[in-house]
C-alpha cells in the first residue's frame, strides 16, 4: 500500500512540473512591428480630423481618441468583432510596448502593422524608426478585435519605465 501511495505521490509531482513547463512554454512573446510595416509618415503629434480627435500618450505616441464608434461584425473565426483603427508613434522614438491587461484577454485582441499576423494581447513597436526630424510621425494600420458589440477598453502603453492606460469605447462611450 505504501509502495501505490508513494508511486501515485511522484506522479502527482510528475504531473505538476509538466503542466507548469506546459504553460510556461505556451506563452507567446509580444510580436514587434517592424519600421518596414510603417504605412505613412503623418505629423507629429497626429491631431487626426475634427470629428475624431487623437490623444498623446506617454509623449511619443497618437493613440485613437476616446470613442471609436462602432465595430464590423466579422462572421468567422474567434473573434466576432472589428474596429479598424490606426496608431502614430513619433518617429525615432523609443520602442513602445501596447498591451491588453490580463482581466481583458479572453475580450480583446490587438493587432497594429503591416504584416499577415493575428491578434493577440500585446505588440511591441520597434524604435527608433524613421527620421529624427521633429514634427515627424509613423502611422501604423490596424484595430481591435473583441468578443463583445460594445465596451469600454483598456490597454497599456509602455515607454521605457513609463506607462499609461488608456480607455477605447468601442461602440459606446466611456464614462
Amino acid at each position: 500500500m505504501r509502495v501505490w501511495l508513494g508511486l501515485l505521490a511522484l506522479a502527482l509531482i510528475a504531473a505538476t512540473v509538466v503542466g507548469v513547463t506546459a504553460r510556461a512554454a505556451s506563452v507567446v512573446p509580444a510580436r514587434t512591428v517592424p519600421c518596414q510595416e510603417i504605412i505613412d509618415h503623418p505629423d507629429f503629434p497626429f491631431a487626426g480630423f475634427p470629428s475624431f480627435r487623437y490623444r498623446v500618450v506617454l509623449g511619443v505616441v497618437s493613440a485613437p481618441p476616446p470613442f471609436l464608434g462602432q465595430p464590423v461584425a466579422l462572421r468567422e473565426g474567434p473573434w466576432p468583432y472589428w474596429l479598424k483603427v490606426g496608431l502614430v508613434v513619433e518617429a525615432g522614438a523609443p520602442s513602445v510596448s501596447i498591451r491588453v491587461p490580463e482581466r481583458w484577454k479572453n475580450r480583446l485582441a490587438i493587432i497594429w502593422g503591416n504584416g499577415n499576423y493575428d491578434a493577440g494581447s500585446s505588440i511591441q513597436i520597434a524604435g527608433g524608426c524613421g527620421t529624427t526630424d521633429p514634427g515627424v510621425g509613423n502611422a501604423y494600420a490596424g484595430g481591435f478585435y473583441s468578443r463583445s458589440r460594445a465596451a469600454c477598453v483598456p490597454l497599456v502603453f509602455r515607454v521605457g519605465g513609463r506607462r499609461a492606460t488608456v480607455r477605447f469605447g468601442i461602440g459606446r462611450r466611456c464614462r
